[in-house]
């Protein structure tokens, strides 16, 4: 069976599966997803052996050890698969809730009930975790997912895939409900990609490439986000030691993940204050500072600073690196955020609550905060409980994508015999 058969079976029993998944109860949802978890823990060795071959194959082909890192299994990823499991089975199950009942005068009741989308092509790359992350939040909102993990990873993704196999057919569940590709072949993503007669969302999870090369190839809706560009706007009446503490942490928790910043706007009032001690603890925690003339100015006396470009307001740095630029005041610091910003995560440290308020209705992002890291911008922390990643769409989903971002909504409506006059 060549590629483009092998994908058209798993979408034709992904179409099968999300029938049966549809009706199934929260109970029988939750069951499976304590089986699974079950699963891994009893087949925890060979899942050890599986992952050291995709350790040996990445070291081989001169993987980074930072995606080396997220590669590997340990005690720790396996408590957290586990954990994630068994949270998302405690979470309230969306599927089949009813909202906005409201009577008309011909006595008819409408609502809303939110239902599951149908079949969810995810597309992901290095951490094997992400099989289990988004086969319990699929299956949890009542969804058939064909599952594309990275090529690096494919024996640990088989042998999850083989423990989720195992316990859906246990738990009576259809058995196409959570598919595996196996094929590391590219063109495995370009079929997958092109199959909108079976496939109703896309859900791209990796870098720039691989979200470009989707919305290039695809017809069928994709939730993503392309870059992490956030902002911690400092205000020109914000606490000092709440800025810097906010910006060192936005920054320097972790450099790699989309939701720390890439650029720090000070308002001019408060700039000579608050710079100085926060580009020192910046420059002690290794990070190269790229800054405005202004900026600089003030801080010649304090560390080295190279020459912030136009291009460096837009980069996805991802690393120790940060733009730093000082605005005239709030307007300025909105309009940059609009103008470069990825709409993705933004906050801003004020003790004005105009100025709170303006800066949460005018920029233009996913998650706008309030005195608070970006680093908050998670599933997890929002109490959503898992995240399959975080749309910057406008459309359908925002922001942390958990169960209700895998749902829809239909209209239903209740009668006693009304007929349209």
């Amino acid at each position: 069976m060549d590629i483009r058969e092998y994908m058209l079976a798993m979408g034709k029993a992904a179409r099968e599966a999300s029938v049966t998944i549809r009706r199934a109860s929260t109970e029988l949802k939750n069951d499976s997803l304590h089986a699974i978890a079950t699963e891994i823990l009893a087949n925890r060795d060979r899942l050890m052996i599986e992952n050291e071959k995709d350790l040996v194959a990445g070291r081989e082909s001169g993987l980074s050890d930072a995606l080396i890192d997220r590669l590997a299994f340990t005690d720790a990823s396996f408590s957290s698969m586990v954990e994630g499991l068994q949270q998302v089975a405690n979470l309230q199950d969306p599927v089949g809730e009813i909202s906005d009942l409201a009577f008309r005068p011909n006595g008819l009741q409408i609502g809303k009930m939110r239902t599951p989308i149908g079949v969810i092509g995810i597309i992901y790359e290095s951490r094997p975790n992400v099989t289990i992350d988004a086969a319990s939040l699929c299956l949890k909102s009542g969804n058939a997912t064909i599952l594309r993990g990275g090529s690096e990873a494919i024996h640990s993704n088989r042998a999850l895939a083989g423990c989720i196999a195992a316990a859906v057919t246990r738990s009576g569940l259809h058995p196409a409900v959570i598919q595996l590709v196996e094929h590391t072949d590219r063109a495995a993503v370009g079929e997958l990609v092109k199959m909108d007669r079976y496939v109703d969302v896309i859900i791209p999870r990796g870098g720039k490439g691989l979200i470009e090369r989707v919305m290039r190839e695809t017809r069928i809706p994709v939730i993503k986000h392309l870059d992490g560009v956030c902002h911690v706007y400092i205000d020109a009446d914000a606490d000092r030691e709440m800025a810097i503490a906010i910006a060192m942490n936005a920054k320097t928790q972790r450099y790699a993940v989309c939701n720390s910043i890439e650029t720090l706007l000070v308002a001019d009032a408060i700039a000579p204050d608050v710079l100085p001690e926060l580009a020192t603890r910046l420059r002690d925690a290794g990070v190269e500072l790229k800054c405005c003339e202004t900026t600089r100015k003030i801080l010649s006396n304090i560390c080295e600073t190279a020459i912030a470009t136009e291009d460096d307001w837009r980069e996805e740095y991802l690393g120790p690196v940060l733009a730093v630029r000082v605005v005239p005041g709030i307007s300025e610091a909105i309009a940059h955020i609009n103008e470069y910003g990825s709409q993705h995560t933004d906050t801003i440290v004020t003790r004005s609550y105009a100025s709170g308020r303006r800066f949460m209705t005018e920029v233009d992002s996913s998650s706008v905060l309030i005195n608070a890291s970006t680093r908050f911008a998670d599933g997890f922390e929002y109490g959503l409980g898992a995240e399959i990643g975080i749309s910057t769409d406008k459309l359908h989903a925002r922001g942390p994508v958990g169960l209700q971002g895998l749902t829809s909504e239909k209209y239903v409506v209740f009668g006693d015999g009304q007929v349209r006059q």
